[in-house]
């Protein structure tokens, strides 16, 4: 892991804050793939760079399953273990753009001088050869509206009149459960530890109730907050239960949440995108600093395909 500084490539973990909490950096590139703008929506053009054990990169290719945009956009997924040179590209799946051993050297082609972390997702435009956006939210939400006219599936994950509710929704998950499990994996100190800890338990246990009574996030339809949520909870028990000290209860003892899961992986098209080898293999492997011996756990077995009933709403 590391970071770059005006385009020089520096190894070392996340330091934590005076507190002990763990900040996360915002990220740099922000533009925007519009009808009439610098990155115009055309189908073909832009590439997505991704890592299957991630899970703000996952959200990307949910969104570019559910949405039928597989034929429009391009993806290249990075190695899971990421050691000193942080993302690299595996053997059998090399950077087709750029031909880059490292996903450093693509932000370098895109940012000469760059200062910042190197993070997937990164969406790509293949015609002026720059990165566009890495912010996952944003990723999402352009692939879903901007390149609306090129997807093989009508069904929008951010509908008009929901919008509102998603961005709320968005927002609500993020500091304390989407954030909140890192937060609590790489604190540095106990107290900060504790408190990232008891906000996660306590949002989780709002939604269990939440999804009580409806089926998504969001109310009948399934949504980005879905997404958001899903990719998150889909890891818990994986590792966050177990490598990020989140154990207070499992997902499995969240019977609504829980059924939540599965009934999103089953939907046609996720199920695809989950990699758990690539889950547990970047987690235990890369994060040193929680894991120094590297030893990546047998277990944890865990049936995303079980029935679920959450056809009940």
């Amino acid at each position: 892991m590391g970071w770059m500084q005006d385009g020089a490539w520096h190894v070392g973990w996340y330091q934590p804050d005076k507190d002990g909490a763990f900040q996360r950096p915002p990220a740099k590139f922000r533009g925007r793939i519009s009808a009439d703008g610098e990155f115009r929506a055309e189908a073909g053009r832009y590439h997505l760079y991704v890592s299957y054990a991630c899970p703000w990169a996952q959200r990307t290719l949910i969104t570019r399953a559910l949405r039928g945009l597989s034929d429009a956009i391009s993806v290249t997924a990075v190695d899971p273990k990421m050691g000193d040179d942080g993302w690299v590209f595996a053997p059998d799946e090399p950077d087709p753009l750029l031909g880059a051993p490292r996903l450093q050297d693509v932000y370098r082609r895109a940012r000469a001088d760059y200062t910042g972390r190197v993070t997937v997702p990164v969406l790509w435009d293949k015609r002026t050869n720059t990165l566009v956006n890495n912010e996952s939210r944003e990723i999402m939400r352009m692939l879903d509206t901007e390149l609306n006219a090129f997807a093989r599936s009508p069904r929008s994950l951010a509908p008009p009149h929901l919008r509102a509710k998603i961005d709320e929704t968005l927002d609500a998950i993020y500091q304390p459960i989407n954030n909140g499990v890192y937060r609590a994996g790489f604190a540095g100190k106990q107290e900060a530890y504790e408190r990232a800890c008891r906000e996660l338990f306590a949002a989780l246990d709002r939604w269990e109730q939440v999804l009580g009574k409806q089926r998504y996030m969001c109310g009948a339809a399934l949504t980005e907050a879905d997404v958001a949520m899903f990719t998150t909870l889909l890891r818990f028990d994986l590792v966050y239960y177990g490598h990020f000290k989140c154990n207070l209860r499992r997902l499995q003892d969240y019977p609504n949440l829980w059924g939540f899961v599965r009934d999103v992986y089953q939907t046609d098209g996720v199920a695809d995108t989950c990699r758990f080898d690539h889950i547990k293999t970047h987690y235990y492997w890369s994060q040193t600093t929680v894991n120094p011996h590297r030893i990546v756990p047998l277990g944890p077995a865990i049936d995303f395909g079980a029935p679920h009933d959450r056809q009940r709403f």
